[in-house]
């Protein structure tokens, strides 16, 4: 991000702040996802939690008690005055830092209030659900030299910032294409379980699968990809493609555990069980984008890299290289790759990392968003990569709706990609 002297000296002043006291962070949103997220921050050293938000109970004093038995004071409350209570806790002037995990719709606004406030902002994916929300935080964040991180969790896993690595030291040569897939059954968290809800009501996820059609969950796998291919650094998204198939998953998925008579087994669902997209960048590299949530399969995440020299499979976790694999034309097991290209983010946290969620990418993506809030710096997804990996999903739908027309990226850097300099290689 290009900062002006204004934005440059309310960074400094962060900075400064970190330097003479714990951090202190507000958190909305301590339902499963947010109460994960809380569980790692407490285990991130100095870190103060003085106000915690939700609007269920329950979940609100689960949360004040799991602060209080990490041995903090207990944070006040909010929530339980209304859907917008939010904003009282945002309007506090004793915090350097804000989490989001409320639903998606409530991303853009929470984050945009948090940077207006003068604090740095992390939010849960997706950061925006549609082009003008995108818009909007890049431009609150260029007007305020407040961050935005979108917690983009998968661009810490271990084998994508291994590959993140092999990419700039050359290993696999330039790269051309890269495949990725939100590929995970969450019917679970689409239509109510006993004791989530009424069981077979759909929930407020399964409302955007009710009524999208597209991929609506595109930045898990992006997130990485995104980085490997230096996008908004060097590279862009230019345009895409996208083609949903017909919607039978959730209805049969009602229909089993419901009956046929239930009304969600007979009322239709907008969204497509598998969706691909195709996009393509400024410098010709291409990605294929999976969204399949819906029908009974294993996780995966896809994650395969294709370049000059070689070729890199998450699906398999085996890497092939020519003139450098044993055998040519055979997967080997990249188990030396990992020792020799090992992140040094990833050999720096790992010991401590591994004990908390997403195989330890949660702690590392917490520890990366606190520690640039700590120094008053930039956070390495920004604003420009909340925005873009985003954009994917309303840029999917317009597509979807259009027969699978192409459609264009907008460039939130407004020609800056071709300067800025790629995600630096660093420890913790």
């Amino acid at each position: 991000m290009n900062w002006n002297r204004r934005e440059f000296l309310g960074l400094a002043a962060g900075a400064a702040l970190a330097q003479d006291k714990p951090l202190r962070v507000g958190f909305i949103g301590v339902g499963n996802r947010g109460t994960g997220l809380l569980r790692t921050t407490l285990s991130l050293g100095t870190i103060e939690v003085p106000a915690v938000c939700d609007i269920n109970e329950a979940h609100l004093e689960r949360a004040l008690g799991m602060v209080e038995k990490a041995g903090r004071k207990r944070p006040e409350s909010y929530g339980l005055r209304g859907v917008d209570d939010w904003k009282r806790l945002v309007e506090r002037d004793d915090l350097d830092a804000i989490v989001n995990a409320g639903p998606w719709e409530l991303h853009t606004p929470m984050s945009v209030a948090t940077m207006k406030s003068g604090k740095y902002a992390a939010t849960e994916v997706p950061a925006a659900t549609t082009i003008e929300e995108c818009w909007e935080l890049v431009r609150v964040s260029e007007e305020t030299g407040k961050p935005c991180m979108m917690l983009e969790n998968v661009c810490y896993f271990r084998n994508a910032l291994m590959v993140l690595n092999l990419i700039r030291q050359g290993v696999l040569g330039e790269v051309i294409h890269c495949e990725g897939g939100y590929q995970h059954d969450v019917r679970g968290a689409f239509i109510a379980r006993p004791g989530r809800g009424t069981p077979g009501e759909i929930t407020w996820r399964g409302m955007h699968a009710a009524t999208k059609n597209g991929n609506i969950y595109p930045t898990h796998p992006i997130g990485p990809i995104g980085w490997w291919l230096d996008i908004n650094r060097g590279d862009r998204f230019t345009y895409m493609t996208s083609m949903s198939s017909k919607s039978r998953g959730l209805r049969h998925y009602v229909e089993k555990r419901h009956g046929k008579d239930h009304h969600n087994a007979k009322r239709d669902y907008a969204m497509g069980d598998v969706n691909v997209s195709l996009i393509r960048s400024e410098n010709g590299a291409t990605v294929t984008l999976y969204h399949d949530t819906v029908l009974p399969r294993p996780y995966d995440l896809i994650l395969r890299v294709q370049g000059t020299e070689g070729i890199y499979s998450g699906t398999l976790d085996k890497i092939y290289l020519e003139d450098r694999s044993p055998k040519p034309h055979e997967w080997e097991d990249p188990e030396a790759y990992y020792k020799q290209y090992e992140h040094p983010l990833w050999r720096d946290l790992e010991q401590k990392a591994r004990q908390h969620g997403h195989g330890g990418a949660d702690y590392i993506t917490l520890h990366q968003f606190y520690k640039a809030v700590r120094q008053g710096t930039q956070t390495p997804i920004d604003v420009y990569d909340t925005a873009v990996w985003s954009a994917i999903m309303p840029l999917s739908i317009q597509s979807v709706a259009q027969r699978s027309a192409p459609v264009d990226f907008p460039d939130f850097t407004r020609g800056n990609w071709k300067t800025r300099p790629p995600v630096p290689i660093t420890g913790a």
